[in-house]
C-alpha cells in the first residue's frame, strides 16, 4: 500500500467479502478501522479498530466523520438517503471513497453490459430512504447521488452474485442441496447466461480499487460467463444425480439463480485499467466440488 494511503475505515466489515477485505488491508499494514452495528462479535485481526455506527442514522454516521480517511470503504450503502448521508460526513474528510455497487443497476440484456449503460451522472435523483424501494433503485439512488455531488472521488464497483465457501446467502449451496436432495428447482429460463466473481477475488478489486487511479462506475466479475443449465450440470456430476429443473415451483423452491433473461457485464474496463481477473472455470467447479462433498458428508 502506497504511504499516503494508510488510513481506512470500512464500513460493513465483518462478514463475506468484506472481511476477506479487511484481512488484506491489515496484510498491506493499514491503519483500519471496521465500522458496524456491533450487534455480533465477529473474529477479525487484533489491529482492527472499531467503531458502533448505524448506517441509517447520519448522527451516528458522523461519528466516523470526525476523523480524516484515506480510503473509506462503504459495503452497507443502499439509498439515496445512505449516500447523501455519506456525502454530507464526509466532505473534505475522505481521499477516495469506493461504493460497492451491483450489477443490478443494470438492466437484463442479452449482451455483455458495459458501464455506459447505466449512466448515475444523468440519472433522476428521487430523494428517500432504502424503505420502499427494490434493492435495484436504492443502488441507482445510491450512485447518483455520489457521481452527482461530487464531494470526493468516487469508485462504484458493480459485483455480479459473489460466491464463496462462507457465502451467508448460501444461494450456491441451495441448488447443491436441491439436486442431493433430488428436490425440483425453478428456473423460468435454464438458457440465461450469468457471470460470478469470487469473495476472494471481490476483496482483492476492492483493495485495488481504492489505492489505483480509477475512478467512476467500474465493473468487476470473473472472465467468462454460465448458462444456469451449465451451472445446474456441473452441480448434477458433482453430486452425483440429475437437476430436476421446473419452470414453476412452490416460492421455496425457486432458485436465487432464477433470472428471466441473461445478465452478466463486460469487465474490460478494468482490465485495461490493470486488474488481473480470474476466469470463472479456475475457481467455480471447484467451489461446486467442495459445496457438494460438505453437503453430502453433513447429510450421509
Amino acid at each position: 500500500m502506497e504511504a499516503t494511503l494508510k488510513k481506512v475505515l470500512v464500513l460493513g466489515g465483518t462478514r463475506f467479502f468484506g472481511k476477506r477485505l479487511v484481512h488484506l488491508l491489515i496484510e498491506s499494514g493499514a491503519d483500519v478501522t471496521v465500522a458496524t452495528r456491533g450487534l455480533t462479535e465477529v473474529d477479525l485481526p487484533p489491529q482492527v479498530k472499531r467503531l458502533v455506527v448505524d448506517r441509517d442514522d447520519k448522527a451516528s454516521l458522523a461519528i466516523a466523520g470526525e476523523e480524516q480517511w484515506d480510503i473509506v470503504y462503504d459495503n452497507i450503502c443502499y439509498s439515496y438517503q445512505n449516500a447523501l448521508d455519506a456525502c454530507e460526513v464526509f466532505r473534505g474528510k475522505v481521499g477516495k471513497y469506493v461504493l460497492t455497487s451491483t450489477l443490478s443497476v443494470y438492466d437484463y440484456a442479452e449482451q455483455a453490459l458495459k458501464e455506459e449503460e447505466f449512466d448515475p451522472y444523468t440519472y433522476p435523483l428521487r430523494p428517500g430512504t432504502r424503505e420502499g424501494v427494490s434493492y435495484q433503485e436504492g443502488k441507482r439512488q445510491a450512485e447518483a447521488v455520489f457521481f452527482q455531488t461530487d464531494a470526493f472521488p468516487v469508485v462504484a464497483v458493480r459485483f455480479p452474485i459473489v460466491l464463496a465457501e462462507e457465502d451467508y446467502t448460501r444461494r450456491l449451496h441451495f441448488h447443491v442441496e436441491h439436486v442431493h436432495e433430488e428436490q425440483p428447482i425453478g428456473l423460468e429460463n435454464p438458457q440465461a447466461t450469468m457471470c460470478f466473481i469470487h469473495a476472494g477475488e471481490a476483496a482483492r478489486f476492492l483493495q485495488w480499487a481504492g489505492t489505483g487511479s480509477v475512478t467512476g462506475p467500474v465493473n468487476a466479475n470473473s472472465h467468462g460467463t454460465v448458462t444456469l443449465q451449465a451451472l445446474l450440470d456441473n452441480i448434477a456430476q458433482a453430486v452425483g444425480k440429475p437437476a430436476r429443473i421446473q419452470p414453476e415451483t412452490a416460492p421455496s423452491d425457486q432458485s436465487p439463480f432464477g433470472f428471466p433473461h441473461s445478465f452478466f457485464m463486460d469487465n474490460s474496463k478494468a482490465a485495461a485499467a490493470g486488474f488481473a481477473f480470474l476466469t470463472l472455470e479456475s475457481w467455480l467447479p471447484a467451489l461446486i466440488q467442495t459445496i457438494a462433498k460438505e453437503t453430502m458428508h453433513a447429510k450421509a
